[in-house]
């Protein structure tokens, strides 16, 4: 989440007209994330979060809002759409695409204790469970045509041994594309910074802009990369099972999942170094914006490559 569009007070309050929410009492810019831009916005009816989209079409955006709603009404804990006198999620306010959903609790945790990571496997286990009936479809928009795509724009901007690595990355990933795995709706992007707490209680999933139907191994992968990494890159394996642990009360993996788990893993860390690499060679401009580093993942990358098994070593 980031400010990229700046709204005046006079915008805000006319757009606010279009709901039931009583009058604007403050809004701020919210300095997260990277995507699109996003206000706390507290009016006399309670607090909300108002995003502009900054990426996505207008006709692609009722796929995230409408799925935000059906995950709220089967028990996950996502921000529900608000709709408008219409009964529109979508409007528009300053040339841009925009939302506005319910404020959930809670607060997002650096350092997640093993309930913690227990309790987002298991909410992601669950979510799993439910996501092939809805009825939806979106491709991943960040998936091995996107890596390919954007490797090709940042590779003539790194250091050599960054080229190495991203390239010899690269060809391992094509030997395990098209793999018959069980596939769903997943959030594609559960940082520690999209999911908020209560104590150790989940009180809610956020930011579900780069949900999408695409394999559901790969979720795990990304959560598991971020929410369990050490600063050396190798994976602290008391969080990696407690999220597993929750996971498993919902849904087990196949044979095939848990022989391919890690070069899943190394294409989540893949595609988050891709995306730093883009962001940081390439920043949007805004008024507030967070541009992320890459060598996070690059790291990450580099520890799986050493301690996972080397039968699958590129």
């Amino acid at each position: 989440m980031s400010v990229y569009t700046l709204i005046e007070r006079h915008q805000l309050e006319d757009f606010l007209c279009h709901y039931d929410l009583g009058t604007l009492v403050t809004y701020q810019g919210i300095n997260a994330g990277i995507e699109n831009t996003n206000y706390f916005v507290t009016t006399t009816a309670g607090e909300f979060v108002l995003t502009l989209f900054e990426q996505h079409s207008h006709e692609e955006l009722p796929y995230f809002l409408e799925l935000m709603a059906y995950l709220a009404e089967h028990n996950i804990p996502s921000a529900h759409p608000l709709a408008d006198k219409a009964g529109h999620y979508l409007r528009q306010l300053n040339g841009k695409p925009a939302a506005l959903v319910q404020r959930l609790s809670g607060k997002d945790v650096e350092v997640p204790n093993l309930a913690q990571c227990h309790a987002i496997g298991y909410t992601l286990g669950h979510l799993h469970v439910i996501s092939p009936d809805f009825p939806h479809h979106r491709p991943n928009g960040r998936g091995s045509d996107w890596w390919k795509v954007t490797a090709e724009r940042v590779l003539p901007l790194m250091a050599a041994d960054d080229v190495a690595l991203l390239q010899a990355e690269l060809r391992f990933q094509a030997n395990y594309k098209n793999l018959d795995l069980p596939r769903g709706v997943i959030h594609a992007d559960l940082f520690r910074d999209n999911a908020l707490f209560n104590g150790d209680k989940l009180s809610g999933i956020i930011d579900f802009y780069y949900a999408c139907n695409d394999v559901l191994l790969y979720d795990i992968a990304v959560l598991i990369n971020d929410w369990c990494s050490l600063p050396n890159g190798h994976l602290d394996n008391k969080r990696v099972d407690a999220i597993f642990e929750g996971y498993y009360e919902n849904r087990t993996l196949t044979p095939l999942e848990n022989e391919i788990w890690p070069v899943m893993l190394r294409a989540a860390a893949l595609r988050f170094w891709l995306s730093r690499l883009q962001d940081f060679h390439f920043p949007r401009p805004g008024e507030i914006t967070h541009i992320k580093n890459p060598d996070v993942f690059r790291n990450i990358l580099q520890g799986l490559m050493r301690t996972l098994p080397h039968i699958l070593s590129n």
